[in-house]
């Protein structure tokens, strides 16, 4: 029975299954690298199915000495972003709607939670997302969560393979910001790419 319970885990989490074809180099990803202003967050985007409430994707955008977004499994790709080990550089404000924008579709919307960290909570989750390396399909949410569990002061986040598990441990947090973005588009990530450019 527990077989059957993984091969379904593995199944309805696809939605992560697109790994990355290439590293970009260092120079790429400093000429790329994006500071944010503000004070230092972590935001978890989850990607939630508008008919079965079930989560299609997990990721964790770290707005620390720079802006990254750590897309595990992810299908998020362009020219004007440096990925490696599935963190995303370049990440100002219009790439993060970009994100948002080509996830969310007629059949999935994107939560985003924000939580206001310390410099110091923000640089060790850039440290860990960019140690990570690479993930399996299927393991976004295992990976974003094991990642949160090493930043100090969200070691009690519990393992978990699903994101709207993840999503829901996080909104039971006093200082979590939440907001839904929808769209009512048909296509997929990367239509939703080439509508957030043009």
């Amino acid at each position: 029975m527990r077989i059957f319970v993984v091969l379904a885990v593995l199944a309805a989490l696809a939605g992560c299954a697109a790994p990355s074809a290439f590293d970009a180099t260092p120079q790429e990803i400093a000429a790329k690298a994006y500071v944010p202003g503000g004070a230092p967050k972590l935001t978890l985007f989850t990607v939630v199915n508008n008919r079965t409430g079930s989560g299609g994707h997990t990721a964790l955008m770290v707005s620390g000495s720079q802006q990254v977004i750590f897309d595990p499994a992810g299908s998020f790709q362009h020219a004007q972003i440096a990925e490696r080990g599935d963190v995303l550089y370049g990440v100002s404000p219009a790439w993060v709607q970009a994100y948002k924008s080509a996830h969310a579709r007629s059949t999935y919307h994107v939560v985003s939670q924000e939580i206001t960290v310390t410099s110091a909570q923000a640089e060790r989750a850039l440290q860990l997302v960019q140690q990570n390396g690479a993930v399996s399909s299927a393991f976004c949410a295992k990976s974003t969560s094991a990642i949160l569990r090493q930043i100090p002061g969200f070691e009690d986040v519990k393992s978990t393979f699903y994101p709207v598990k993840l999503m829901e441990q996080l909104a039971e947090r006093p200082d979590v910001t939440t907001d839904r973005y929808y769209e009512n588009d048909a296509g997929d990530v990367r239509d939703g790419i080439k509508a957030a450019q043009s």
